[in-house]
Order: structure tokens, then C-alpha cells, then sequence
């Protein structure tokens, strides 16, 4: 595909590359794409980087390009520079189709990479539709806008808000000084180990959800493991584990080349990698799918 080149006297980054003109130079743009334009315009390129393709067209709300990319090795859980994953890309424009199918394909509805979730981002940004799909698959609610304020001494917005929010379960003295006294408990960290989930954990919960015969759930845990340890042979091969049971073979093909560049000559893997070759040729195409 040709690239843009460049707007005025502005050369668009290489990740902007598979946008194109008419021979007329007018724009055929979509969602995602005006962004580009945009930040070319106004001097503002750096704010996308590390947007990938994936993410544009999960923006534009593109499935068919998303799901070609995913099947192609596009990293679900690389984030931008602001620390937006393709979900907050999909979530926050709007894109409900994309934002589904990826739910589907394990990503985790909570992921955050200190930025916010895409809950949060969605709900910030209006998208009524998609903040529906990622609460139907339990995206955490987090602290209410009451709490918020209350947690930041923002005692007029306190005051504004209560009359408008519904009683919080755990708060037994229901009031603005009561919601207050509430945040500030809560927002206390208690003097005792931390017991935060690591990656064995996930991968202990992937490989128990396997055995349950919960594919998506197994996918889900395993991203996340292999999020917080990329370089564990392990997280690679739960990973697998989760595609096989879905079916989706390429990808069990790809975790599993994956795990064998972490973990070379791992008799298990090697075994797991052969299955999986095997796999691909008996079953029907999945671009065709």
C-alpha cells in the first residue's frame, strides 16, 4: 500500500504508512485515520507513538483488518505511549464490533498500564455502547466520581455529587462526611504484605480453567501472565494451551515458537509445537473462517 508521505511540509511516521490518498489527493479517512491527519496538521506527532496498525484499525472500527492483524501476530497487549492497549483504542472510539471480538480473544477487560482501564477511558470519552459490552464482560466499576472527589478534600464537588449518587453498599453513616470518611479508609493500605497476584498465579489459574474446559478464561489469565513475565517459557505455553482448546491453532503455532525461543530444547514444547503443526494441516484455513 502506498504512504501518505507527508501533509504540508510534515513526513507522517512509519506506523502511518498504510493510510492512503486518492491521485487526486483527497482523503479517504476513517475514525482512527483523521487522528493522523490531525496531529500532522497541528505539529503533534508524538503523541502517537507506539499507536500500531492493529490499533488504527481497532479505531476505525475495522474488524475484518483487526482479526487479519491478530491472526498475523499483532500484539493484543502492547501498549501506546500513553498506555492505551488496541481494547482502549476499540473502547473509547466507539467500536463496538472490535471491542467484542477482542474481548473474545482473551484480552483482559481490566488491563491498565497506569493510565486506566478502558472502562475508565470509555466512560471519559461518552461511548455509552461500549461501556455496556465491557461491563457485560465485569470490567471492575472501580471508585465512583463521589469517592473520587471525597479522596481528593474536593468537598464542593463532594456536596454536588451525593445528592446524585445511590446509597454505596459499605457505608453505614450514609453522608457527605460519611462518604468521606469512607474513601479515606478505604484508600488506606494496611500494614501487611503485599499479596498482589503474580504471574504463577495466573498461570496456576490458566492451566485450572483449562481443565474446566474455559477456553476464554484460560486465554485471559494467560496474557496476563505473560504480561507481567514476557520472558517465561511458561506464559508462552498456557498461552498455547487456551488457542488449542479454542481452536485457534496458528495462534497455539505462534505462543508456542514463542516458548521454544525462551525455553529451546523443552521436550514438552517441542511436543506441543509438533501437535500444533499437525493441527494446522488438518484443519480447514482460518483466513477463511
Amino acid at each position: 500500500m502506498k504512504s501518505l508521505g507527508c501533509v504540508g511540509s510534515l513526513l507522517l511516521p512509519p506506523e502511518a504508512s498504510f493510510f492512503l490518498l486518492t491521485g487526486r489527493g483527497e482523503r479517504r479517512l476513517r475514525g482512527g485515520e483523521d487522528d493522523v491527519i490531525l496531529a500532522a496538521l497541528q505539529g503533534d506527532l508524538g503523541r502517537l507513538k507506539g499507536v500500531t496498525p492493529l490499533m488504527t484499525a481497532a479505531q476505525s472500527g475495522d474488524v475484518s483488518t483487526v482479526r487479519y492483524l491478530v491472526e498475523r501476530g499483532g500484539d493484543l497487549m502492547k501498549p501506546d505511549e500513553k498506555g492505551r492497549t488496541v481494547l482502549h483504542h476499540a473502547a473509547c472510539t466507539g467500536s463496538t464490533k472490535v471491542t467484542e471480538f477482542l474481548l473474545s480473544k482473551g484480552i483482559p477487560v481490566d488491563i491498565d498500564y497506569g493510565h486506566g482501564t478502558a472502562l475508565h477511558q470509555t466512560v471519559i470519552n461518552e461511548q455509552d455502547k461500549t461501556v455496556k459490552i465491557l461491563l457485560d464482560h465485569h470490567a471492575n466499576l472501580g471508585r465512583l466520581p463521589v469517592e473520587l472527589a471525597a479522596l481528593n478534600d474536593c468537598m464542593e464537588e463532594v456536596e454536588m455529587l451525593f445528592p446524585l449518587t445511590s446509597p454505596i453498599p459499605g457505608v453505614p453513616n450514609w453522608s457527605v462526611d460519611g462518604v468521606i470518611s469512607h474513601a479515606k479508609l478505604k484508600n488506606t493500605k494496611p500494614l501487611a504484605i503485599d499479596h498482589a497476584p503474580d504471574a504463577t498465579l495466573y498461570s496456576n489459574r490458566s492451566l485450572c480453567r483449562l481443565h474446566m474446559g474455559d477456553g476464554e478464561g484460560a486465554l485471559s489469565d494467560a496474557y496476563k501472565c505473560r504480561m507481567m513475565r514476557p520472558d517465561w517459557a511458561k506464559g508462552c505455553y498456557r498461552q498455547a494451551a487456551a488457542y488449542m482448546l479454542l481452536g485457534e491453532n496458528k495462534q497455539a503455532h505462534d505462543a508456542l515458537l514463542d516458548a521454544q525461543k525462551l525455553d529451546p530444547g523443552n521436550e514438552e514444547i517441542d511436543r506441543e509445537l509438533r501437535k500444533a503443526m499437525e493441527l494446522m494441516k488438518v484443519s480447514p484455513d482460518e483466513d477463511q473462517q
